[in-house]
């Protein structure tokens, strides 16, 4: 762990003390085999399966974090879910008590509890574990009162919505030595391994010196303004906000009402649009931090930056000047680190991570597969490619880099879970490629070179551009909430 000095949301030793004392409890204390096949879905299963609990039920959760958990039903367990719509809540609890029904080859469904609140899931004593897929302003706040609480945690991307949120969360995660994992998929080889084999081969020279990495992102589309609207009897509106201003309802700040049915199996998913959440600078960054957080985690990889950021950052954005939907339009950014390389990201460069070297250049991208069925279409049909194709066929020596191989990315939290050990991200990985988005995102704001600190994590000289480093919190929501309290276990 960097070593920081001390801010308004690094711990302190009393909060060090008092959260290491809170990771003792809960999800730490249960017995850790090592992971087994068990087909028990009874009471009596379980010392044998993970108990997880779900908390936000909606659009990533149905496409990507439930069935990436229920699929290791011999590992692993989701016993509860949670969200503040009760209808999506009430589709999830169905979901997730038919499968394991299924598995069991039985009529009868198996009893999921559900939570309106997430408080009072964290206070479940049977709960080991969370799966954390809310919109990006609920995030930061969630981790902290599951960690507190003694429960691993699994969270989507983005970590947090700002510099200091991202550093209370990595230290409160590390403090309590939680089992951890964020939404980084690309990390796994399932469905992506050319991302871990482009940074290995990266890592090892086969393009020579690295100087420059180019990020492409896609970028938003702007809104209207939209009419206030009651709110939906099945909705907790005043908590979805949650740390945020207050703002009136309309449904295009928050999600449809309405879902499309893909088809009547349990083992598929709604087809659903992106929710407006995703496109207002309250509640999201933008695409800065929707795809940001994967590729500029690619790009630390690759460039063996994870555990830093750049000294200097500039940016330039258009904004919408009107409507609901206010993140970033096409952008350009350039930031430079202390190793010598210019990391660059444009939304006119293919959707991927391209390393430069000064012997070649090698590409990676998701070629055409996206990981929900609304995100953006992406640009390249390429996962892998380089300057010379005998780059790619280049095996990796026994005695050079070999990075973690992780085969499928909520197994490797469940591993993680089991053994202890960091999976293939850690916190303070997280939090730095995640800070890394966030730095550009202020300097698209500012529109200006700016120059930073990344070990004291601090803008140098520039007091407009630190007071961006966090933001207010609407009571009683928020980390400064979190961090002041423990939830006891049981």
């Amino acid at each position: 762990m960097v070593n920081l000095p001390m801010t308004k949301h690094t711990l302190s030793r009393r909060q060090f003390l008092r959260v290491s004392l809170a990771g003792t409890t809960g999800a730490l204390a249960l017995p850790l085999p090592a992971l087994a096949p068990s087909c028990a879905f009874g009471q009596g299963a379980r010392g044998n399966l993970i108990q997880i609990g779900q908390i936000g039920c909606g659009r990533i959760a149905n496409e990507m974090d439930m069935p990436g958990i229920l699929k290791h039903y011999q590992a692993a367990r989701i016993v509860a879910v949670c969200d503040l719509d009760s209808k999506r809540l009430a589709k999830a609890k169905d979901r997730v008590e038919r499968y394991y029904a299924e598995r069991a080859g039985s009529r009868a469904p198996a009893m999921v509890r559900s939570y309106g609140d997430y408080r009072e899931l964290l206070k479940d004593p049977g709960i080991d574990a969370v799966a954390i897929s809310t919109p990006d302003h609920w995030h930061a706040e969630l981790i902290i009162a599951a960690a507190l609480a003694g429960k691993d945690v699994y969270v989507q991307k983005p970590l947090a919505m700002t510099l200091a949120e991202g550093r209370a969360v990595s230290d409160v995660l590390q403090a309590g030595k939680r089992a951890f994992q964020i939404g980084s998929q690309q990390r796994s080889d399932a469905p992506w391994p050319q991302f871990r084999r482009g940074c290995e081969l990266v890592r090892n020279g086969r393009i020579g010196q690295l100087h420059t990495v180019r990020i492409g992102l896609p970028t938003d589309p702007a809104g209207k303004p939209e009419p206030d609207m009651p709110v939906p009897a099945n909705l907790n509106y005043e908590m979805w906000l949650g740390c945020t201003p207050l703002a009136p309802y309309t449904e295009n700040r928050v999600h449809p009402q309405h879902r499309r049915q893909a088809t009547n199996s349990v083992e598929e998913v709604n087809v659903v649009d992106r929710p407006g959440w995703l496109r207002i600078e309250s509640y999201c960054l933008g695409m800065i931090t929707g795809w940001g957080s994967h590729h500029f985690d690619i790009a630390h990889w690759g460039m063996n930056t994870e555990l830093t950021g750049p000294l200097e950052i500039e940016g330039r954005a258009e904004f919408p000047k009107e409507g609901l939907w206010n993140v970033h339009g096409p952008y350009h950014i350039e930031a430079k680190y202390a190793n010598g390389v210019t990391l660059i990201v444009d939304n006119h460069y293919d959707n991927g991570v391209r390393f430069e070297g000064a012997e070649g250049w090698l590409f990676v991208s998701r070629g055409g597969a996206r990981a929900t069925a609304s995100d953006p279409n992406v640009t390249t049909d390429k996962p892998i490619a380089a300057s010379n194709p005998k780059i790619l066929l280049s095996a990796i020596g026994p005695n050079e880099i070999h990075l973690y191989k992780s085969p499928d990315h909520h197994l490797d939290w469940l591993k993680s879970i089991r053994s202890r050990q960091p999976g293939a991200t850690t916190p303070e990985q997280a939090h730095r490629s995640t800070s890394a988005c966030q730095l550009g995102w202020i300097a698209m704001k500012l529109g200006r070179k700016l120059r930073w600190d990344p070990v004291k994590e601090a803008f140098l000289d520039d007091p407009e551009a630190n007071a961006l480093r966090s933001r207010p919190q609407r009571a009683p929501y928020g980390i400064d909430a979190a961090l002041k309290k423990t939830v006891k276990t049981g």
